[in-house]
């Protein structure tokens, strides 16, 4: 858990979240998670489990009742969202993720907003990583694919250079062919040194890739370990695997 001596040291750090979206409607209830400098950390879990909230409660887009959230020791509870991409962590959501009247190089400007000096530097960096972004550079993003869109969301959380990149439902929706694009860009990220923070559905898929996982239930931990134990843990399997990995 976030209280063990790995988390210690964690770029990334929350602790006994209590978070919702409605007064006294709680949806996280004392979760903890922590990443690493340089981690892939999945969250699974069933629908309704908190996931994408305590994503958001990252974030700053869920309003922590209770607990604490650090970035390299310092404290960002809620802390606008703004500040905390001008601090380097950047937020990929599930879906409007893209602004479709506009380009994709348009889309990657957005993203570049806080640093336009930098955007010409960032735009080389996001096509080496999605070259076909860079070829179809001109072409509106309301036009793309599933999983093109997808592509110009991660790029354009990549154009202020994050430390972390939150990731919620990045396969979502797609066929299974684009999922595994997806899954391979995201090690791809991690692998530039990008600490990535992704709650996934695909729940096998997801722990096939990352370092550790967590496995979220009714807004607190149910089970946390490695990528490996989680996906042959017999209850994790039982309890979570057999559903979500048809998913």
């Amino acid at each position: 858990m976030a209280n063990s001596p790995t988390s210690v040291s964690a770029l990334v750090d929350a602790k006994n979240l209590v978070a919702g979206y409605l007064p006294g409607i709680n949806i996280l209830n004392g979760c903890n998670l922590y990443a690493n400098k340089g981690e892939l950390v999945g969250i699974i879990g069933p629908n309704g489990a908190g996931k994408s909230t305590l994503l958001k409660a990252l974030f700053g887009l869920v309003k922590v009742r209770e607990g604490k959230v650090t970035l390299n020791g310092e404290t960002i509870t809620n802390m606008r969202a703004d500040e905390l991409v001008s601090r380097g962590i950047g937020f990929v959501p599930q879906s409007n993720n893209v602004f479709p009247s506009l380009t994709i190089e348009e889309n990657l400007q957005m993203g570049a907003f806080q640093a336009p000096a930098q955007f010409n530097e960032r735009f080389d960096f996001v096509v080496n990583l999605f070259p076909t972004l860079g070829t179809r550079r001109k072409q509106r993003a309301g036009s793309l694919s599933g999983g093109e869109r997808q592509m110009v969301a991660m790029g354009r959380a990549l154009m202020m250079n994050p430390s972390v990149l939150l990731l919620d439902e990045p396969s979502a929706g797609l066929s299974p062919a684009l999922q595994d694009e997806v899954f391979v860009r995201v090690r791809e990220i991690n692998k530039i040194g990008v600490t990535v923070i992704m709650v996934e559905q695909n729940a096998r898929r997801c722990l096939q890739i990352v370092d550790r996982g967590y496995v979220l239930d009714q807004g607190t931990n149910a089970y946390e370990g490695t990528g490996k134990s989680l996906s042959t843990d017999p209850k994790v399997i039982e309890l979570y695997l057999g559903t979500l990995a048809k998913k």
